[in-house]
C-alpha cells in the first residue's frame, strides 16, 4: 500500500564510525547534507521512488535510478535533473529485481553506494483462492529475493568503508490485514523482518538499516492496482482520513538515509496517518 509498482517490478550502542554518511556536519542544508554520497533507488521511475530520488539528489547525493522501462527511466532522470536545484548527478540503469542475473548486473554497474533505497515492488491484487502461482512467485522474487541479493551485493562496500544506510520501503499492509493483498502483505512483512536482521548483522560495521511503511498513497501504481475508490476507502479508515502524497513518504525515506537519523537503526517509520495503531476501515 503506497508502494511503487514494478510494472511486470546503525550504530550499536557505543559504536562509532568515521563514515560521513552518519556525520551530521551538513544536516538540514539542502544541496550539502548528502554531498559526495552515492545513492541507489530501485523502482525510481515513478511514485515514491521518483520522489525519493529527487530529494536525495537535491540533498547533494549522486543518484542512480533503476526500473524495468528505459523510456520511463530516461523521463525520470529528466524530471530529477530539472528539480534537483543544483544537487547531485542522476542516471538510470535498467534492471528487473525479479531476475537474479539482472540484480547481479545492477550491483556491478551501479558501483559502490552509500545509500540504498529498496523501493521496487510487484503488487498483484488477488484474493488468496484466486492467486496464481506465477503472480505469487513474482511478488516474492521482486519484493524479497531481489532486495535480499541486491543488499548482499552492495553492503560489503558499506561495511568496508565503515558506514552506510539502507532504507526498505514496506507497507501498512505488513501490519494490518487487507483483503486482496495476501501475497504482497506477506512479502512486505518479510522485508520488515529483514530490516531487523540486517540492522543486527551490519551494525558493528556502522551500516544502518531501517524501513518506511507507507499508508495509502496517491501514486500511479497504487491507483492502477486499487482504483480511486479502493485507495480512498482505506484512507477514510485512518486517523488523518486522507491519502498520502509521494513526497510525504519520500521525506521519511530521506530522513532515515541522512545524518539526521545517525542513531536510528532496525526500526520501521510508519507514515500511514495512524493506520498501524488506530482501528478503522479495511480493504487496502
Amino acid at each position: 500500500m503506497g508502494h511503487a509498482v514494478n510494472r511486470s517490478a546503525g550504530h550499536a550502542a557505543g559504536h562509532s564510525t568515521g563514515n560521513s554518511v552518519d556525520h551530521p556536519s551538513h544536516a538540514g542544508h539542502p544541496g550539502t547534507e548528502l554531498r559526495g554520497k552515492a545513492a541507489l533507488v530501485t523502482g525510481g521511475t515513478s511514485g515514491i521512488g521518483l520522489a525519493a530520488a529527487r530529494l536525495l539528489a537535491r540533498a547533494g547525493a549522486d543518484v542512480v535510478i533503476t526500473g524495468r522501462d528505459t523510456g520511463r527511466g530516461e523521463s525520470a532522470v529528466r524530471t530529477v535533473r530539472a528539480l534537483r536545484e543544483g544537487g547531485g548527478a542522476v542516471r538510470f540503469l535498467a534492471a528487473d529485481l525479479a531476475d537474479l542475473d539482472s540484480v547481479a548486473e545492477l550491483g556491478a554497474r551501479s558501483g559502490p553506494v552509500d545509500i540504498l533505497v529498496n523501493n521496487a515492488g510487484a503488487f498483484p491484487t488477488s484474493l488468496t483462492v484466486e492467486q496464481s502461482v506465477t503472480g505469487f512467485q513474482r511478488v516474492f522474487d521482486t519484493n524479497v529475493r531481489g532486495a535480499y541479493f541486491l543488499v548482499a551485493a552492495l553492503v560489503p562496500h558499506m561495511l568496508e568503508k565503515g558506514g552506510g544506510s539502507i532504507v526498505n520501503v514496506t507497507s501498512l499492509s505488513a501490519f494490518r490485514g487487507f483483503p486482496g493483498a495476501s501475497a504482497y502483505s506477506a512479502s512486505k512483512a518479510a522485508l520488515t523482518s529483514l530490516t531487523q536482521t540486517w540492522a543486527a548483522e551490519f551494525a558493528e560495521g556502522g551500516v544502518r538499516v531501517n524501513s518506511v511503511a507507507p499508508g495509502p498513497t496517491r501514486t500511479e501504481g497504487v491507483l492502477a492496482a486499487w482504483g480511486e475508490d479502493g485507495n480512498e476507502g482505506v484512507a477514510r479508515g485512518l486517523g488523518l482520513q486522507r491519502t498520502a502524497r509521494a513526497q510525504e513518504i519520500a521525506e521519511a525515506i530521506c530522513f532515515l538515509a541522512s545524518p539526521r537519523a545517525s542513531y536510528v537503526t532496525g526500526t520501521t517509520l510508519h507514515v500511514d496517518a495512524g493506520g498501524a495503531v488506530l482501528s478503522g476501515g479495511a480493504g487496502r
